[in-house]
């Protein structure tokens, strides 16, 4: 069976396109036909993604829509004969943007309303996370499920040192790491609030790391800047590398000593799966996908009490046996995120509209699902898989 995907764009280090890539992989070792699509391409990228120009693009007996931002292939897709399958990767609600860039602000705007044109056009739409999916409910689509981000994590695991960066890393002070473009949801300017109070109840010997795009959203940027200054705290505490390499950003990891995460809006939240599988312990604020992805893994807070969370992430840090009992759960959820409960959803999720698809070779048999996560509770339980028809 042909079974292709359609990303808007495909940039290397995208979590969505990397995603739908490891995707295409396992079908195609399923004894499927598939291909990935896409509107812009990265020159690197060019012999893995095909453009959408391409006819082939639209022959597809079942057609995986990646679904994060208005574009033209959202009219194409409703328009498609074959099995229509959405993927919807989340959208930052617009208020986040509207203090800072007003095109963003109505990029966001259009495109929650341009998913909900796809009401009634779709066989099943599905989210990465049960956040996600329950949105996709309440907009009115009717048969619904959740088909996780596929992240590759041996790109951080396996990947090799780095020693000059290392030299840096390793001069004595706490690195406390933060991974994603620099974006007004993620609230980087309480990271600062947060070093404040680490400071001051913890610990002077400390270093914040965003290791992101600071251009996603440069007028946010200019203000996280601004509050540094007006802050008076040392510019060389707080690092913004930008984008980096995979092996830049596995010595990032390997260096961190905890992973916090403050961001007020999340739909999946991949930087928390490459903490747990380098083994950083994180403290994350219980905002959107978040504890769903933690799935009690990490430690949550809510409210948003820095003092707290400086004393918190103190412990993470100094305390080992709690720092070992941490990173021990995290390393139980990480067995959620394998390539074997991937493989089990997306056959499950491909049944439901129809598409069998034959059991691979047992020499490429996984032991088939994942262990359930801290709990004892299955993805089903959860409410995490499966297919929900609407009432």
């Amino acid at each position: 069976m042909v079974i292709h995907q359609w990303v808007p764009a495909a940039h290397r280090g995208d979590a969505i396109g990397d995603s739908a890539r490891a995707v295409r992989d396992l079908l195609r070792r399923r004894g499927h036909t598939s291909d990935l699509f896409a509107l812009t391409i990265d020159e690197a990228l060019r012999d893995q993604v095909r453009p959408f120009a391409d006819p082939a693009a639209r022959a597809g007996d079942v057609t995986i829509f990646h679904f994060a931002l208005p574009s033209p292939m959202t009219q194409a897709f409703a328009g498609l004969r074959g099995v229509r399958v959405l993927q919807y990767h989340n959208i930052t609600p617009a208020h986040f943007f509207a203090p800072y860039d007003a095109q963003l602000f109505r990029l966001a705007a259009l495109g929650r309303r341009e998913l909900a044109t796809l009401v009634g056009q779709v066989d099943l739409a599905l989210g990465d996370s049960e956040f996600n999916r329950r949105e996709l409910e309440a907009l009115g689509f009717r048969q619904t499920g959740v088909l996780p981000i596929a992240v590759d994590t041996a790109r951080l695991t396996a990947a090799p040192p780095r020693p000059a960066l290392e030299a840096i890393l390793a001069d004595g002070l706490v690195n406390i790491l933060f991974v994603g473009r620099l974006a007004p949801n993620k609230r980087i300017e309480d990271h600062l609030r947060l070093a404040e109070h680490y400071k001051r109840y913890v610990d002077a010997y400390y270093r914040f790391i965003f290791v992101g795009r600071t251009d996603a959203v440069p007028g946010y940027y200019r203000t996280i800047r601004a509050l540094l200054a007006e802050y008076s705290m040392r510019p060389d505490r707080f690092v913004f590398t930008g984008p980096v390499p995979d092996e830049e950003l596995a010595t990032y990891y390997r260096w961190a000593h905890a992973y916090v995460s403050l961001s007020e809006h999340e739909g999946f939240c991949v930087p928390l799966v490459e903490a747990m599988a380098t083994d950083v312990p994180i403290v994350a604020y219980a905002a959107g996908a978040v504890p769903e992805t933690l799935g009690g893994a990490g430690l949550l807070f809510w409210p948003k009490d820095l003092e707290y969370v400086a004393e918190l992430l103190g412990l993470v840090i100094y305390d080992e046996p709690l720092r070992q009992q941490v990173i021990a759960g995290q390393r139980r959820r990480l067995a959620d995120f394998g390539p074997g409960r991937i493989e089990a959803e997306l056959d499950r999720l491909l049944a439901a509209v129809g598409v069998t698809t034959p059991s691979p070779p047992a020499e490429e048999r996984g032991s088939g699902r994942a262990p359930a996560p801290p709990g004892g509770e299955s993805s089903e339980e959860r409410g995490q898989a499966g297919v929900r028809r609407g009432g």
